[in-house]
C-alpha cells in the first residue's frame, strides 16, 4: 500500500557516491525510487554496483541500466513514474580529467541534460528537477566566500563549464516551459564511497599503504570540505521546500575553507601514520579555494550542516578499512560469482 507520504522519486546516477547515500536515505523513508545508472569505467563498475546491492531486493527500488545521452535509456527509465521529483545527480565529473577530454564532458553533461528534462516534461510534467551543480562554477577568486549571486562567466576547467551551461540551460527551460527547478552547487564532498579518484579517498589509500602523494602547489589551497551526509540533507530538503518563483540556485557546503595541508594532517592522525609529501607545481584547472556563503540554504532549506572535517575523516577512514576488507566479497556478490 501507498502511504499518502509516500513519493515517487527518479535518480540519475544514483550508484554513484552522492547518489547512493540519498538512495539510501529515501528508502528508509519509505519512498519509491528508480535509478538510472550506466556504470561506465570512470572508476570501478563494481564499486558501484555494490553501493546499491543492499537494495537489490526491495519492493521499493528500481534499478534501470543505461545513458541519459540516449532517448531510449532515458524513456525506459521515466516509464516507471509519473515521478514527483527528479534528482539528476549524473555526469561526468572530475576537474583534470575533463582537460583530456572536453567534448565528452560537454556531450554527457549538457546534451545529457536536455534528455532528462525532455522525457521529465513529456511524462512527468509536475515533477521538480533537482539539479547537482558544482562550486568549480566559481571560478578563481581572490578571498571572499562564494554568494550564489556572483559572476561565473570565468570557470577554470570543461567540467566547470559544463556545469555553468546547465545551470543557464535549465533557467532558460523554467522560463519556457514553467519546470519547477533547484540547482545545488556542491562544495568538495567527501565521506563514505567517495570516489576513489578525490584526494581525500586518494591520499587515504597512499598514506595507508605507505605511499607518497602529491600535493599540487604549496599545500596552501583551501576547500570547503562537506560531509556527504550534510549534503544529502540538503537535497532532500530542496526535494520539498516552497520554492517561490520556481527557480533557484542554492550553494551546499560547510563554510569553513580548510587548508589543503591541514586535510592531510587529519587523515595522518585517523590513520595513525605520516604522509610522505612530494610537492608538485599547480595544475591548471584547480581554483586556490572554494568557500561557500550558506546564509541561503540555511534560509530556504534549514540546512544545517553538523559534521565537522576531523569527525568526517574519521568515518571515512572507518569506511575505507572496512571496504578495503569486504571489496572482494561485495565483487563476487554483485557479479554474482
Amino acid at each position: 500500500m501507498v502511504s499518502a507520504d509516500q513519493r515517487r522519486i527518479f535518480v540519475t546516477g544514483g550508484a554513484g557516491f552522492i547518489g547512493s547515500h540519498l538512495v539510501d536515505r529515501l528508502l528508509a523513508e519509505n519512498h519509491r525510487v528508480v535509478v538510472l545508472e550506466n556504470f561506465n569505467e570512470f572508476y570501478s563498475p563494481d564499486v558501484k554496483r555494490a553501493n546499491l546491492y543492499s537494495h537489490m531486493n526491495n519492493p521499493l527500488f528500481t534499478l534501470e541500466e543505461g545513458d541519459i545521452r540516449k532517448r531510449d535509456d532515458v524513456k525506459r527509465a521515466f516509464a516507471h513514474g509519473p515521478f514527483d521529483v527528479v534528482v539528476h545527480l549524473a555526469a561526468m565529473a572530475g576537474v583534470r580529467p575533463s582537460l583530456e577530454n572536453a567534448a565528452l564532458y560537454t556531450d554527457v553533461n549538457v546534451l545529457g541534460t536536455q534528455r532528462v528534462v525532455d522525457e521529465l516534461l513529456a511524462s512527468s510534467r509536475g515533477a521538480r528537477l533537482v539539479f547537482g551543480s558544482s562550486s568549480s562554477v566559481y571560478g578563481a577568486r581572490s578571498g571572499e566566500c562564494f554568494t550564489e549571486t556572483d559572476r561565473i562567466d570565468q570557470p577554470l576547467s570543461p567540467y566547470a563549464a559544463s556545469k555553468a551551461a546547465n545551470e543557464a540551460q535549465l533557467y532558460a527551460i523554467h522560463h519556457t516551459t514553467g519546470l519547477e527547478v533547484v540547482c545545488l552547487r556542491f562544495f568538495t564532498v567527501f565521506g563514505p564511497r567517495q570516489r576513489p579518484d578525490l584526494a581525500i579517498h586518494k591520499f587515504c589509500r597512499s598514506i595507508d599503504r605507505g605511499d607518497s602523494i602529491e600535493v599540487f602547489g604549496d599545500g596552501k589551497s583551501k576547500r570547503d570540505y562537506t560531509y556527504v551526509a550534510d549534503i544529502v540533507s540538503g537535497i532532500r530538503s530542496a526535494m520539498e521546500f516552497p520554492l517561490s518563483g520556481g527557480f533557484e540556485i542554492i550553494n551546499l557546503g560547510r563554510a569553513e575553507p580548510v587548508l589543503l595541508i591541514d586535510m592531510i594532517t587529519s587523515l595522518e592522525k585517523a590513520l595513525d601514520k605520516k604522509a610522505n609529501i612530494i610537492h608538485k607545481p599547480t595544475q591548471i584547472g584547480d581554483m586556490p579555494y572554494t568557500f561557500a556563503n550558506i546564509e541561503k540554504a540555511r534560509r530556504l532549506l534549514n540546512y544545517n550542516p553538523s559534521t565537522s572535517l576531523e569527525e568526517g575523516i574519521a568515518k571515512f577512514v572507518e569506511w575505507y578499512k572496512l571496504e578495503d576488507k569486504s571489496a572482494p566479497i561485495l565483487r563476487r556478490l554483485t557479479l554474482g560469482t
